[in-house]
């Protein structure tokens, strides 16, 4: 008899989450490839389904428990073997995951990571569920310990394979947070703020560099924060500098600057790079001042209003995007039309809004005067509605403007879709590329003929 030919075990992956979680999902990914298994593009077909989640509000968990409810469906139908659960849901929730949706037959830290390939090969093995776990967790109905010491370990985030496209990346230059926002789990989640040593980042940017990667976006849960636990004054002015030396790198976006640590020298480093692109984008989350001490922020009114002068001033140029909250417990109607003015004001060119989420084991989940959903879905739309008027002014003070964009696709009918240096990737809007004759990867001069909604409709110089 001959014997039966192999047949590779077949992975599908599902990636939830933030850009953070992108970059841990892309290291998970070239572990799984790297041990032999075939990634198979069809996740409902797939000996086993890996999904990556996010734990952060509750929309984020709901989209989770979803992903793996659907996954073990497929499992009910015999289309799928196995079910992986990893990232920030397994971190929050530990094995009460398990409880969560029944039919998983593995959970994996963060801390794990690393060792999905040796969980797959042992959970293809067993029929026993395992949950592998870099920690003790409560039981449920315990209180989470407040000891981070669990998390200093930073992991090292080279050899990826991306699910971004070839020619821009993530670079994560830390983990955690040190800020404690009261309505934020990220800290719980995430832990402690912890900076990646900067030989590490550079190794990982260089990697991506000489992989075709021309477009950086640094990213961190406070960027501003890099090097302040290593005792490095204007640490990132100090890496991005070092990033520059990098000769195959055009682009080097910043995201996620926490505006008190958007110091004159940060804002001087930017205005000198010729790399770093005029793009800030600045987690603001309210403006007036009552709403900012209760959500335990260092900055204030004045400090926002005067950073955006600074930055205006600085960078004629600059294109700012933000987040705001709504709906915050004890938002009166005065402080939300205090967040309408200011948003006004500040004419940012790209802006998110989301309503508060009321967060188990945060402070501001105990807070009293608790908004009903239904105020606080009218604010979110009178907000955006305000920012859309803002945003396609802004627009059509382009139009006849010449740009330089990154071309993203292409189709073979030579539409194309990229970016200006304002347009971050899958959060901004995008350009539109009449008669493109560049290839994927490629900067191309433009001329701005046109909008159609948020985005910009461009004509190939």
């Amino acid at each position: 008899m001959t014997p039966e030919k192999y047949k590779p075990v077949t992975v599908g992956f599902v990636a939830l989450g933030c850009p953070k979680n992108t970059v841990d999902s892309e290291r998970m990914l070239a572990e799984i490839a790297q041990a032999g298994f075939l990634i198979t593009a069809e996740p409902d077909n797939a000996d086993v389904v890996v999904i990556n989640t996010c734990g952060f509000i509750a929309p984020a968990r709901d989209e989770a428990i979803k992903a793996i409810r659907d996954a073990v469906d497929c499992k009910l139908r015999g289309t799928v073997k196995k079910v992986v659960v990893a990232g920030c849901l397994c971190e929050r929730l530990g094995p009460d995951l398990f409880n969560q949706a029944d039919g998983i037959d593995a959970i994996l830290d963060l801390g794990q990571r690393d060792k999905i390939a040796g969980v797959i090969k042992k959970t293809i093995c067993s029929n026993e569920k395992a949950a592998y776990l870099s920690h003790p967790y409560p039981k449920i109905g315990e209180e989470v310990s407040k000891d981070k010491k669990r998390h200093l370990e930073i992991l090292d985030d080279r050899a990826r394979l991306l699910i971004t496209p070839g020619h821009w990346a993530y670079l994560r230059i830390s983990e955690g947070c040190n800020h404690h926002c009261s309505f934020c789990t990220i800290p719980a989640i995430r832990g402690s703020f912890r900076s990646k040593p900067q030989q590490l980042v550079l190794a990982e940017a260089a990697e991506l560099a000489s992989a075709g990667v021309v477009e950086l976006n640094i990213i961190a849960q406070d960027t501003t924060s890099w090097g302040r636990d290593l005792k490095i004054k204007n640490g990132l002015s100090l890496l991005v500098k070092e990033l520059e030396k990098i000769p195959d790198l055009t682009w080097i976006r910043l995201m996620y600057l926490y505006p008190a640590g958007i110091t004159d020298h940060l804002i001087d480093t930017i205005v000198k790079s010729e790399k770093i692109v005029h793009y800030v984008d600045i987690p603001i989350q309210h403006i007036n001042d009552e709403i900012i001490e209760n959500m335990r922020r260092s900055d204030s009114k004045q400090q926002v209003f005067r950073l955006i002068e600074n930055l205006r001033k600085a960078l004629p140029d600059i294109v700012l995007r933000t987040t705001l909250m709504v709906g915050f417990p004890g938002e009166t109607d005065k402080q939300f039309d205090e967040l309408i003015e200011f948003a006004k004001w500040a004419e940012f060119d790209a802006l998110g809004c989301f309503t508060f989420f009321s967060e188990s084991g945060t402070p501001a989940a105990g807070m009293p005067n608790q908004l009903p959903e239904e105020i606080k879905r009218q604010r979110l739309e009178k907000l955006m509605l305000t920012q859309q008027e803002i945003a396609f002014a802004n627009n059509k003070n382009r139009i006849g403007t010449k740009i330089t964009c990154l071309v993203d696709s292409v189709n073979d009918k030579r539409a194309g879709r990229g970016r200006f240096y304002g347009q971050a990737p899958d959060i901004d809007s995008a350009c539109i590329i009449k008669n493109c004759s560049a290839k994927i990867g490629q900067f191309v001069d433009t001329k701005v003929a046109g909008t159609e909604n948020y985005d910009l409709i461009v004509e190939q110089i």
